[in-house]
């Protein structure tokens, strides 16, 4: 058992109701008796009505807009009334606390990672950069400014190839995927038209490294002020969405000790500090793992990962950031975690292309030991999330994606709940 009464508050600037990742950080902290407050972008997101969240504070700035967002937190840290550690679970609210968090820390507790750092291992071509100055195994990237440069770099490189938001923390409107597996030139010219249109910080250009069962890992960990990083795991990516180029819809956790160490030894030499999540595929011309992508805050997958002292790595930050010992223990190998919204239509893909069979498709969900929404004692995330795919299907179409709400500029505490748990009365 530890102390759990320093409240933890979740953190994201990402106007994506369905984001799973802040619902585990609530149901892990939440269960082991942590209060737990969260910022979100809509009265019906899913994540909001787990019953493990003690109060929310309903709030959807521009992420331009770091004095509106300090103000925000100002006055949420005023209503919670002590104390708090706060975890960002995307890479906007990562580089904030980053580069304009320093006058938050009479009222939270975060990580604290070399300013700069956040902003330039999240971004996709300025991570080529730094993995290129360090000697990081990574894939040929380009930054591309015009079409012809464009062209040249996919006849370097040939076909298929990934392109890549530079800076996948800006909003798009929803018209350009972060990533996008580019097959030919027609579908380059199509995404590089739809970029200019979206005003995005920059379209990269990724050589595509051939991959197939098992190519596919990642590593989860959180680092302590000295970058020592407890705990850490490998794990397996089994299915993704968009297949082979997004988001984990079904994980395995797994062993990799060259993996572990070529990652730790990097978080060092970075001095970074917090949790993070980076994304590897092997690759069998020159046999090495590849890094591919740098998340210098929570993945959304990470509650595949558990260890035998009960730990992952929202756990260990909270124990950590508020002068707790971090115990340690062994990874819980073979554990398996499951995106139930996004799976299926996965699943799809990979048996369309002839990947995946029927048999094999059922065995994997019989081996799931958790998943992102469904969950036995806290049914009503999983309800409101099934209503929201149901609409999202019926209404696409029509459907212009909501990037912001123009009503919340200032972050509103919602009717009928006070921070307490109690009811808020009028007046």
């Amino acid at each position: 058992m530890f102390d759990t009464t320093t409240p933890a508050v979740v953190f994201k600037l990402d106007p994506n109701v369905l984001h799973h990742g802040g619902l585990g950080v609530i149901r892990s902290l939440g269960r082991a008796g942590v209060p737990v407050y969260a910022v979100h972008e809509d009265s019906l997101a899913p994540a909001a009505h787990s019953r493990y969240v003690r109060g929310r504070w309903l709030w959807s700035p521009d992420p331009e807009d770091p004095e509106a967002i300090r103000f925000g937190l100002m006055r949420l840290a005023q209503r919670i009334g002590r104390t708090a550690v706060l975890i960002p679970t995307d890479d906007a609210a990562a580089i904030f606390l980053a580069e304009h968090g320093d006058p938050l820390r009479m009222w939270f507790q975060f990580a604290q990672p070399p300013h700069d750092l956040p902003r330039q291992v999240a971004g996709k071509y300025t991570m080529y950069q730094l993995c290129r100055r360090l000697g990081v195994p990574c894939a040929q990237a380009r930054l591309v400014g015009a079409w012809d440069e464009a062209l040249e770099f996919a006849d370097q490189v040939g076909y298929p190839l990934v392109a890549k938001l530079a800076a996948p923390w800006q909003p798009t409107g929803g018209r350009v995927r972060s990533t996008t597996i580019v097959d030919d030139e027609g579908g380059l010219a199509a995404l590089y038209r739809d970029c200019g249109r979206a005003a995005v910080g920059g379209l990269m250009l990724q050589e595509f490294i051939p991959g197939g069962p098992g190519y596919d890992w990642f590593f989860h960990g959180y680092c302590d002020a000295d970058s020592v990083c407890r705990p850490a795991f490998t794990g397996v990516k089994e299915r993704s969405y968009p297949a082979h180029a997004g988001l984990t819809s079904l994980g395995r956790c797994a062993e990799n000790e060259s993996l572990l160490r070529s990652a730790t030894t990097l978080l060092e030499k970075l001095s970074y500090t917090g949790i993070v999540d980076l994304d590897f595929r092997w690759d069998d011309r020159d046999q090495q793992y590849k890094l591919l992508d740098f998340n210098p805050r929570l993945g959304a997958q990470f509650r595949l990962f558990r260890d035998s002292a009960g730990l992952d790595v929202a756990l260990a930050s909270y124990l950590d950031l508020t002068g707790q010992p971090v115990p340690v223990g062994r990874p819980e190998v073979g554990r398996r975690f499951q995106v139930e919204n996004y799976d299926p239509i996965a699943a799809l893909r990979y048996w369309s292309s002839g990947e995946l069979g029927l048999r094999s498709w059922a065995g994997s969900n019989r081996r799931v030991h958790e998943r992102a929404w469904f969950a036995r004692d806290d049914l009503l995330p999983f309800a409101l999330m099934c209503t929201w795919m149901v609409c999202r299907a019926v209404a696409r179409p029509w459907r212009r994606r909501r990037t912001r709400h123009p009503e919340l500029a200032e972050p509103q505490y919602v009717p009928g709940r006070n921070y307490d748990g109690g009811r808020v009365g009028k007046g």
